[in-house]
């Protein structure tokens, strides 16, 4: 994809957080990617414990199963991907990761986290620098039996498969700095994505966004927040298609 299909990249600075994991911090938006408490610590606890490990125990993508359908509204530095590699593959189980992004890393900044995850997660240093260097718009199997597609679109304008999702990593900015991604349509558009008995994770614990789930179809439930944060959000679509 040429760069003119992508919103110009903000000045970023990798930063360190609680647990030791890193993250990126967006001084335009004085915004981080992840928690200050501990990025690996908070995509661990909202996306892969809330999200991930309940589908699979509960057997999809397993051997007898089609790959578990995934979406992720943000790549971002690829935390969350990576994290669901590596627990997708303890469990034998299939995964086809689709990953909406408009602002990819700059090389230099993913050589900088890099460095850092040398020290956290040396092994997943390889997986993150094939994660940034895949192609867009491209189906990559990163991983036996996981399949990295990174999608160059903005949410409100992505043409996403009908029916199709078993789980969403809804890791957006916070809704006051990008409120145009936490509206009533946005999660009516996820809704007619997601597959019957799709689960929908996010950090945000705020009462209109619940309300706007909701509104959407959504089951809500409120679970127990990361560090530094006490409450998350799990919503399910437990009607069928």
């Amino acid at each position: 994809m040429s760069s003119e299909q992508f919103l110009e990249s903000p000045k970023v600075e990798v930063r360190r957080t609680a647990d030791g994991s890193a993250t990126l911090y967006v001084p335009a938006l004085d915004e981080h990617y992840h928690s200050r408490h501990g990025a690996r610590q908070e995509s661990e606890h909202v996306f892969i414990e809330a999200g991930l490990l309940p589908l699979l125990e509960a057997g999809r993508g397993g051997p007898c199963a089609r790959p578990l359908h995934l979406l992720e509204v943000g790549l971002g530095t690829g935390l969350n991907a990576l994290l669901t590699l590596s627990r997708a593959q303890a469990a034998g189980a299939a995964v086809a990761y689709d990953a909406l992004e408009t602002v990819p890393l700059p090389p230099e900044v993913v050589a900088e986290l890099a460095q850092k995850w040398t020290v956290e997660s040396p092994e997943a240093v390889p997986l993150l620098q094939r994660l940034h260097a895949a192609p867009w718009a491209e189906t990559v199997p990163l991983a036996p039996h996981f399949f990295l597609t990174k999608l160059p679109e903005a949410l409100e304008a992505a043409r996403l498969p009908a029916a199709y999702y078993d789980l969403i990593y809804f890791d957006a900015f916070a809704p006051e700095k990008q409120p145009e991604l936490w509206t009533e349509a946005i999660f009516a558009q996820l809704y007619a994505a997601a597959a019957p008995g799709a689960v929908l994770v996010s950090y945000c614990a705020q009462g209109q966004f619940r309300r706007n789930l909701r509104a959407a179809g959504w089951h809500t439930e409120k679970l127990p927040g990361p560090p530094g944060k006490r409450e998350m959000t799990r919503a399910r679509k437990t009607v069928a298609a």
